[in-house]
């Protein structure tokens, strides 16, 4: 609180005790005292207004200088009536219990919506679980009656699969640091790995890999992490051509190792590309190629986040689409 903007407050009453001044004065000249006198009287008047003034201030400032400084640096605004405490001042108390009484509010308010957002998460995990059983029923008896349908067949569940895959990991996103287990892993395998579990896909898109430099270490979550390479992998296959081919490239740097997957698909149109992040946004490849849920990308960026490591896209539209994932040195993440 500066002192221009108290008096500023204050310019009313400071007017009127300019008036009360003026007029005592000239009450006293007419009453014939002499100039010293009046003086006097008038500066012991100045003095007290003045002082009083000084004293209503100074508690202010020091109490509003705190406030803004709590401000500047809580993250959770809400919670800025724990800190600062209530005012020496009296129309202070006033607004401090008004603003304790909201923030209070406030509070119940994000503590019922924490609670019905944990119910919510609790029930998709639970019937991602249950799903499972049915899904994994489904896949023994076409394996146990192969034909052409039953194969047709196969790959709509798979598909199924992956959306509730999809579903579990976006339920736990908000909560990665709940569930998850930095530890050191091959590269090479994390890769292997992935290609394994979509191996049914990618034969059937008559995908070809080249792999290379993936002799590397990195540190990571191996689940949160195969659940992104899958989708990237995914995304090739979805938005492929005739002769897809995947070049997985690892490269060791200064900071850390980076996966580079690209591959030779339609790519991805100029006016899309810094917005392949946005939740549910599909882009023009998204409505003309193939249905697609805008989550994949989004999911990846959000997790990238939450576990420290860094992920890019570039493409060019009818060439490639190349996916750039990060991992930093394990110092970097301590």
């Amino acid at each position: 609180m500066s002192l221009w903007s108290f008096l500023k407050g204050k310019l009313g009453m400071l007017v009127i005790h300019l008036f009360l001044l003026f007029f005592t004065g000239m009450l006293l000249s007419a009453m014939q005292l002499d100039g010293s006198t009046i003086f006097y009287i008038l500066t012991l008047y100045t003095v007290a207004l003045l002082a009083g003034l000084a004293l209503e201030y100074l508690p202010k400032r020091s109490y509003y200088s705190r406030l803004h400084r709590h401000l500047d640096t809580l993250d959770q605004k809400y919670l800025l009536c724990e800190l600062i405490g209530e005012p020496p001042f009296e129309e202070g108390k006033l607004w401090y219990d008004a603003l304790k009484r909201s923030a209070k509010s406030m509070n119940d308010r994000i503590s019922e919506y924490e609670r019905a957002s944990r119910e919510y998460r609790e029930y998709i995990e639970t019937w991602v679980h249950e799903i499972k059983t049915p899904i994994a029923s489904g896949k023994l008896l076409i394996e146990n009656n192969p034909s052409a349908l039953t194969a047709s067949i196969g790959e709509e569940i798979d598909r199924i699969d992956q959306f509730v895959e999809q579903a579990l990991y976006y339920s736990r996103s908000s909560n990665v640091e709940k569930d998850y287990l930095i530890k050191r892993a091959s590269l090479k395998e994390l890769v292997n790995s992935v290609i394994r579990r979509h191996a049914k896909a990618l034969i059937a898109a008559h995908v070809s890999f080249d792999l290379q430099g993936l002799d590397c270490t990195v540190y990571t979550d191996v689940k949160w992490t195969d659940f992104m390479l899958g989708q990237i992998l995914s995304n090739a296959v979805k938005y492929r051509r005739e002769d897809c081919r995947i070049s997985v490239t690892g490269e060791q740097g200064e900071n850390g190792v980076s996966l580079k997957i690209r591959d030779n698909g339609t790519g991805i149109p100029a006016q899309d590309l810094s917005r392949v992040f946005e939740k549910g946004f599909t882009g023009q490849n998204g409505r003309s190629y193939a249905k697609s849920t805008g989550m994949g990308l989004y999911l990846c960026k959000k997790l990238c986040v939450k576990l420290g490591l860094g992920l890019s896209v570039c493409s060019e539209e009818g060439r490639f689409t190349e996916v750039e994932l990060r991992f930093p040195k394990r110092e970097l993440l301590e």
